[in-house]
This record gives structure tokens, sequence and C-alpha cells, in this order.
């Protein structure tokens, strides 16, 4: 039986990206369009080029399904709105928030949330990872500051239907290795070079400089030059995800200590991983951690370190790992948004 096309737009492909093209492909032939997008001298020729190919291709596809919003997703919503082919746009954070603060938000810059906004007028249904990014407030920056953010925030009078579907992983590939004993005063946070103080870094730096007999390691950024890096932080460069889940498998607690975070994708693969979270009150993260774990409340180095010097007083659970692991595994699994995504995606 020949299966149904579908037109896939993605600026990048994150884990969570080939998690979606995976399970589409199960039940989809996808048409995949991409450009290097970072490089935005050449994005006028991006969109003509991507202009000829949708229309070259729409004709044969059941559906458009787009990645983020941005410049890439405006023809895939406006083409596919004048052929009548139906257009999903699954959010994921950047596309939703503006935050100049940190320099964070495809909507703090006015010319990308146009074509944001287009984009989710055009789109037949948004579907956001998470509830956090329809609307969301915040003062964890400052606590004078509540900071606002979320689709419906910054475009009050959309109307487009939206449906909440949770990121989904799979639970068998990230797992706990009985045989690997955890480091009892280790800690792991995932993040890139540009996202190093909006996901908490400088935090994670002066931490280690405060707690010597702990060990850190940050992955998916090289050491940064310019700053006193203590011997107990360690910065690796992106690795694959067997590697990724071999650091998970061996250290205790996981940061998240994010000033925005659309879902948490690290987060849950370290938790299915055994690590006990340590996170920021911003969006869905209190909401993953499900009570496990400390969440920080506001941006204050004091307070992360009290918190954290209490976490590594309190007694040991041996079941910590089994329990942090069993909450991914009953909300988040790849199949609950494979059902989600098969329960409303045209066949």
């Amino acid at each position: 039986m020949t299966k149904p096309k579908v037109l896939l737009v993605s600026p990048s492909f994150q884990s969570f990206v080939q998690e979606d093209m995976s399970i589409l492909s199960e039940r989809y032939e996808l048409i995949v369009n991409t450009y290097n997008w970072q490089q935005k001298i050449y994005a006028p020729f991006y969109l003509f080029a991507q202009c000829i190919h949708i229309l070259s291709t729409i004709h044969k596809v059941h559906f458009v399904f787009v990645h983020f919003g941005g410049y890439w997703s405006f023809f895939p919503s406006l083409l596919g709105r004048f052929f009548g082919k139906p257009v999903y746009i699954v959010l994921h954070g950047t596309d939703s928030a503006s935050i100049p603060d940190l320099n964070y938000g495809s909507l703090r810059i006015p010319l990308l949330k146009w074509f944001c906004r287009k984009s989710y007028e055009w789109a037949t249904m948004l579907l956001p990872v998470s509830e956090s990014l329809i609307h969301t407030e915040s003062n964890f920056l400052q606590k004078e500051k509540l900071v606002k953010n979320g689709i419906l925030y910054h475009f009050p009078d959309l109307k487009t239907p939206i449906k909440v579907i949770p990121n989904g992983f799979n639970v068998k590939f990230w797992n706990i290795d009985a045989a690997v004993n955890k480091e009892n005063q280790s800690f792991i946070a995932v993040l890139s070079a540009p996202q190093f103080i909006l996901k908490g870094g400088d935090l994670i730096l002066e931490l280690a400089k405060r707690l010597k007999s702990c060990s850190f390691l940050i992955v998916g950024m090289e050491r940064p030059g310019g700053l006193l890096v203590p011997d107990n932080l360690q910065f690796v460069g992106t690795v694959p995800g067997n590697q990724l889940r071999a650091l998970y498998q061996k250290t205790r607690f996981y940061f998240q200590l994010s000033s925005f975070e659309g879902f948490g994708c690290a987060l849950c693969e370290a938790m299915l991983c055994g690590c006990i979270p340590v996170v920021s009150t911003v969006n869905i993260l209190p909401e993953i951690t499900d009570n496990n774990g400390i969440i920080l409340v506001k941006r204050d180095i004091n307070l992360l370190e009290r918190k954290v010097k209490e976490l590594l007083n309190a007694p040991k659970n041996e079941g910590e790992q089994e329990l942090v692991r069993k909450s991914i595994v009953n909300r988040y699994d790849r199949e609950n948004r494979k059902k989600l995504l098969f329960d409303l995606l045209p066949y």
C-alpha cells in the first residue's frame, strides 16, 4: 500500500524533530524541505527556492507539517491555504516568545514576528508542545518584573485552533543502566554556547566555584574563552545520543535553569536515565519534574547554592532513579505523542 505523502518543513533537526519524522514515517512518505535559515543573508533566496519547491510538490501531499514558526513557515502556510492543504505548525518555544533582555525569542524581531503572525493566522492548526507556549508569565529573571509570553499574549486576536501535544520520548533508548553507579555529587546540563545565559550556564559556573567537592559537566558547547573555569567543571561539545545517554546514566543530578523553556527535552531524557532534576520555575519545567528534585523560584545564585546543599544533604532514596524515570514514562512516552498526532492528522 502506497503511503500518503506529507511535506515536512523544518529549519533544523534536533532530536525531537527527528523523533517526529520517525513517527510520521510509520504512516506517511515524507517530502522534507529545509535550508540553512541561520544564514540570514540568504533568507530571500531560501524563500524563493522554498516557494518553487512547494509549488512543485503541494499537489502531491495530504498536508503540510512544519516545525517552528519563522520565515520558513510563511510560504507553507500561505500556499497550503491557497491550495486547500491542511497546515500544522508545531511550536517549540522561541517561536512563541520575546525576551529582549536575553536576546531571545523570534517575536522580539519585528519582521520575523510578522512572518510568524501570518503563518499562524493561515495555518489550519497550531500544535504547541506545552500549554505555556499559549500563555505564560514569570518573574524568575527579576522579582519585580513580570515577563509575559506565549502566542496568545503576543497575538491576542489569533483565531487559529490550537491543540497542545506534548513531546514524546523513546523510553527504551533513554534508560537506567543498573550496572552503572551514579556519582553521588555529580551534575550535568545540556546547552549550546548561544544559550549559556538563557539556560543558566553562568549560574552553574558560579556554583561549581562554590561547591569544590562536586563535579559539573556541561554538554553541547566547548569550554568558553575569557571565563575563569574551575577544575570541577568540564565542557563537552555536541555528542551523539548513545554517548549522552551514558553521561546521564552515571550522573545523579540534571540542571535545567532556563529563563524560558518551551518544553525541556533534555530534562526528560535525563530523568528517563534516573537523573534528579534541578529546574527553574518557568513554563512547563515544574510540571515535568513532578515533585522530584528542586525548583528554583528566582535567578539567584545564593538561593541555588542553598537549595543544592539541602538536596545533597538529604537522605538518599534508593528508589529515586526509578521514581524520576517512571514519572516521565507515564506522561511523555513516544507512543502517547504518536497516538495524539495520528488521531489528529489526515490519513
